[in-house]
């Protein structure tokens, strides 16, 4: 492991708590008006076309467009589907804008300021730029570069995602570690010659009384925290 230069990082369930964070943003917006939802569920019907909208550029089906963007065009199929049509365009994009206002995991502070102390930390995630950067003004996050999809120009698990952050960074890939709760985002690094650590998250489609089972796959490290992984990596 001595090798490795760069942590990069999946943000959203990996970093951030996206389910908890929208739930109450939309609810913040949406009961004043009247309704009465399940906000997580509401959360998760989003998230459920995040996806395909992204599969669809990552087919060649439409030009390369930015999260942003894909978040907002859901939110319309969504809330078109609830039959809400009540919200003013301005609404509309501060609902939108929720996806910049996510709260990160309790480990994440202390974890990422070991990290740092030894390791480049970029973000290697589907949002664009100027998400991860509210993003990471709302929760302190102490990246040392915006990586990912807009850079790229294209989405995980697109092999370019991972090969042109380790090229933005001139490092060969072998020198990035892909660090993420999601096991098809590392099997995709790890075929571009990424080293990997699993961050497990449980809570991060709701609690379960069945709990979330750790993976079968091997990968470098597979821990539950990032404080966890600042041990291990002696950060």
């Amino acid at each position: 492991m001595s090798q490795i230069k760069a942590l990069m990082f999946d943000v959203f369930g990996t970093v951030v708590d996206w389910r908890a964070s929208v739930a109450r943003e939309a609810e913040a917006i949406l009961a004043p008006k009247g309704f009465a939802l399940d906000w997580p569920a509401f959360a998760d019907g989003w998230r459920a076309l995040y996806a395909p909208s992204m599969a669809r550029v990552s087919a060649g089906e439409r030009p390369f467009v930015v999260l942003d963007d894909l978040h907002r065009e859901n939110l319309l199929v969504l809330l078109d589907r609830m039959g809400i049509a009540v919200l003013s365009p301005a609404e509309i994009d501060r609902l939108n804008h929720a996806w910049r206002r996510l709260d990160p995991w309790p480990d994440v502070a202390g974890g990422l300021a070991r990290l740092k102390r030894r390791f480049i930390l970029a973000t290697l995630s589907n949002g664009n730029i100027a998400l991860m950067v509210s993003l990471a003004r709302h929760g302190g996050l102490p990246w040392d570069v915006i990586l990912g999809a807009e850079v790229a120009r294209a989405y995980k698990p697109s092999p370019e995602a991972y090969d042109r952050a380790a090229a933005a960074l001139q490092l060969r890939p072998d020198e990035c570690m892909m660090v993420a709760a999601h096991i098809h985002d590392l099997r995709a690094a790890a075929g571009r010659g990424f080293r990997t650590a699993y961050v497990h998250r449980p809570d991060e489609f709701g609690v379960s009384p069945e709990g979330r089972p750790w993976p079968a796959d091997e990968f470098d490290f597979t821990v539950d925290s990032f404080t966890a992984l600042a041990d291990r990596l002696g950060g």
